[in-house]
């Protein structure tokens, strides 16, 4: 591997991981990945599922524990009404001992007579607070978790919580659920704890034979709940790291296939336009099958096609260097040999050569001026709909009004069919074309000569056939005379009448109409050259 190379990719992985097109690929693949875990650990959906279970358990216990209590815990007294008895704080919490739950009792005018959580000794009541287990789910982790909560309510709008509170007295009015089964009827309650998590909490009545003796309220925190979500978040964060690592891996990977061919495409390309030995060359990823090798086929086509355009402006520009070094030489001979002269008869010839040659300097300064713009005018023009038969018509008439003067040569055209033949492209150059075969052919065909013009369909295409009755091409030459500036005129033509151009521009406008040109003789059975014959193949307008 040359050294130029070796340290280019040397280059191309120093700075492959500063790539835009990698940070941008990078970017947009974890944005779209976090937005989807973010998401999924959002779980609000399966968050309510856990807590609309935790309700139905916990509204069954209560159903349960409030008879339990009806039949228990209740006396009649002299009048024949039922009431709760003292016994019930201790019955409370017994039932609730082994279901983690808090349970209270309210007497039907309101009043706390039982709590779960307070004992009654020898010390006096006594509160019991139940601390969390050791491990729970209060960590780092926790609090970023949390702070997603947050944020997605924030983002969704979802509805906060009231705080739970709870009074040093505590009493019916303070909780509406107890309310509720007061009255006979029953709701749920959710609150937010102090730090995390929340308090849920159910009331039923107590009662006997349809009286409401009390009500009876259960309630406990969402520590199962929050830690079941808090498993399925730290699965679903477990699955997003392995995601992560393939997701950059594969980031990296599509990265490194775009962004490091199109550096070095890069680079190869400003190489090739600083150097002008032609040494380098664009990469070759003819291997790929995809766009970076489509590019470099590409970029390999567009470097070939402007060296081989340098290269003909250089020939162009040495081909009119010499052409026109040739009537300026006559010219300054002319002029320095008329100041020396005193005959007037051989001024006269001087000035007449000098006047020739100012012509000839003249037009061949104006072929050439075309044929400097013709590239560019065909990438410039707008292609349009040609009928080559009324074109030939045209020309035919405007040549036989002008030729009075000269050689007296008939011009004929024959058409295969009665359809027009219709190309696309450009009929000011097309027309330039024609005429110019035409003149061609004028310039060579013998007095009383006929020059026979013949269009036919072939495939796809509009066949354009100019015969004359001239002496023919020379042998060997009927590629030749499309070069620029190739000059085979007849002998009794006044020398400089014609540039060399003409058939070379022709074939260039004939090419770039996507068609073709060429040049042979006429034979007779015999074998004898009996004229030249120039094809035109112009693509059929569809």
């Amino acid at each position: 591997m040359p050294a130029e190379t070796q340290q280019q990719l040397e280059t191309d992985r120093g700075v492959y991981w500063l790539s835009p097109i990698t940070r941008r690929i990078l970017a947009i693949n974890l944005l779209a990945l976090g937005i989807l875990v973010a998401g999924a650990l959002y779980q609000d959906e399966y968050k309510q599922k856990l807590i609309d279970a935790e309700f139905s358990a916990l509204r069954i216990q209560a159903e349960m524990f409030a008879v339990a209590l009806s039949e228990g815990a209740v006396t009649r007294t002299s009048a024949g009404q039922y009431q709760v008895t003292k016994t019930s704080n201790q019955m409370v919490r017994r039932l609730v001992q082994t279901t983690g739950t808090r349970a209270r009792l309210f007497r039907h005018d309101g009043v706390l007579i039982a709590d779960s959580r307070r004992l009654i000794g020898p010390g006096g009541m006594v509160q019991i607070e139940e601390l969390p287990p050791l491990g729970s789910a209060n960590g780092m982790m926790s609090v970023v978790l949390h702070t997603i909560d947050r944020l997605a309510e924030h983002m969704f709008g979802s509805k906060l919580l009231p705080l739970y509170t709870e009074s040093a007295v505590q009493h019916a009015k303070d909780y509406p659920e107890v309310l509720a089964a007061l009255e006979g009827g029953y709701i749920e309650a959710v609150r937010a704890a102090r730090k995390y998590g929340m308090v849920l909490s159910v009331a039923v009545p107590v009662q006997r034979y349809k009286q409401v003796l009390g009500a009876l309220m259960l309630s406990k925190g969402s520590c199962d709940i929050d830690n079941s979500v808090f498993e399925v978040r730290i699965d679903i964060l477990k699955i997003f790291g392995v995601a992560l690592a393939v997701t950059v891996l594969l980031s990296l990977y599509l990265a490194g296939t775009i962004a490091r061919p199109v550096r070095r495409l890069a680079a190869a390309a400003d190489r090739v336009r600083r150097d002008h030995s032609r040494h380098h060359r664009i990469p070759d990823f003819a291997g790929r099958s995809d766009e970076i090798g489509g590019l470099a086929e590409a970029l390999n086509d567009m470097t070939e096609a402007l060296w081989t355009r340098m290269d003909a402006i250089e020939s162009f520009a040495a081909d009119v260097a010499h052409e026109i070094k040739n009537p300026l030489t006559s010219l300054r001979s002319a002029v320095e040999t008329a100041a020396r002269l005193k005959d007037p008869e051989q001024q006269r010839k001087l000035m007449a050569i000098i006047e020739e040659d100012v012509v000839r300097l003249d037009r061949l300064i104006s072929d050439i001026s075309d044929a400097s713009r013709l590239d560019a005018e065909l990438s410039r023009a707008e292609s349009g709909l040609v009928d080559i038969g009324s074109m030939l018509e045209t020309l035919i008439d405007t040549d036989q009004t002008t030729a009075k003067v000269g050689p007296q040569i008939r011009l004929e055209r024959t058409a295969a069919g009665d359809m027009p033949f219709v190309v696309t492209g450009i009929e000011g150059r097309l027309a330039q074309v024609l005429r110019n075969l035409i003149a061609n052919a004028r310039s060579f065909s013998p007095d009383g000569g006929d020059i026979c013009i013949t269009t036919t369909r072939e495939p796809g295409a509009i066949r354009i056939e100019i015969d004359d009755d001239g002496p023919g091409i020379p042998l060997g030459k009927e590629d030749a005379i499309f070069e620029r500036f190739y000059s085979e005129r007849p002998e009794s033509e006044k020398f400089g009448t014609h540039s060399g151009l003409g058939l070379s521009i022709t074939r260039q406008i004939v090419e770039a109409h996507k068609g073709s040109i060429t040049a042979s003789n006429r034979t007779s059975p015999g074998g004898r050259v009996i004229g030249a014959r120039f094809t035109v193949r112009l693509p059929q307008a569809v």
